[in-house]
C-alpha cells in the first residue's frame, strides 16, 4: 500500500474520530450539565428522546463505523508495517476500539437501555435520573478522551510517515 494512501486514510480516520470526540465533548461540557439543572422529569424525558433520535443521525454512523475502520487500520498496520508510525497506529486503533466503542457498548448503552425501558419522564425515570446522569457522564468523559487520543495518534502517525517520505 502506498504511503500516500496510508497518510490520507489516517487523516480521514482522525477527522472522523475528532468529530466523535466533539459530540462527546458537547455532552460533557454543556448538554448534560444543562439537563442536570432541569427538573428530573424534563431531564430524563429529554435524554430518552435524545437516545432515540441518535439512531437517525450522522453521528451514529461515525461512532459505530469507526470501530471496524480502526480495527482494519490497526490490522493492516500489523500485517504490512509502515517504516515509521506503527506504534501510533496500533495505539490509536486500540484506543478507539477499546476506549470508545467498548466503553460505549458496556458503559453508556446499558444505562441508555435501562432509561429507555421506563416511560418518558415517569416517576421511575425521574428517580433513576441522578444515578443515570452520574454514571453516564463518567463514561462519556472516558470515551471523549479516547476518541481524541485516537485522532492524535493517527495524525502523529500520518506526520511521521509523511516525514519519512
Amino acid at each position: 500500500m502506498s504511503p500516500e494512501i496510508i497518510i490520507w486514510s489516517l487523516i480521514a480516520a482522525s477527522t472522523a474520530s475528532c468529530l466523535v470526540a466533539g459530540v462527546f465533548l458537547s455532552f460533557s461540557d454543556f448538554t448534560m450539565r444543562s439537563l442536570k439543572l432541569a427538573t428530573p422529569e424534563a431531564a430524563s424525558q429529554t435524554m430518552q428522546i435524545l437516545n432515540r433520535e441518535v439512531f437517525r443521525s450522522a453521528f451514529i454512523v461515525l461512532l459505530v463505523g469507526m470501530a471496524p475502520v480502526a480495527a482494519i487500520i490497526g490490522g493492516l498496520a500489523v500485517a504490512w508495517p509502515p517504516q515509521t508510525g506503527l506504534e501510533e497506529i496500533i495505539l490509536g486503533s486500540l484506543s478507539y476500539v477499546l476506549g470508545v466503542f467498548c466503553v460505549t457498548m458496556f458503559g453508556n448503552v446499558p444505562k441508555n437501555k435501562k432509561l429507555a425501558a421506563m416511560a418518558d419522564g415517569s416517576p421511575e425515570a425521574q428517580a433513576y435520573w441522578p444515578t443515570y446522569h452520574k454514571g453516564w457522564m463518567f463514561w462519556n468523559h472516558v470515551r471523549m478522551i479516547f476518541s481524541l487520543a485516537t485522532a492524535l495518534c493517527y495524525v502523529d502517525a500520518a506526520v511521521l510517515i509523511a516525514i519519512a517520505l
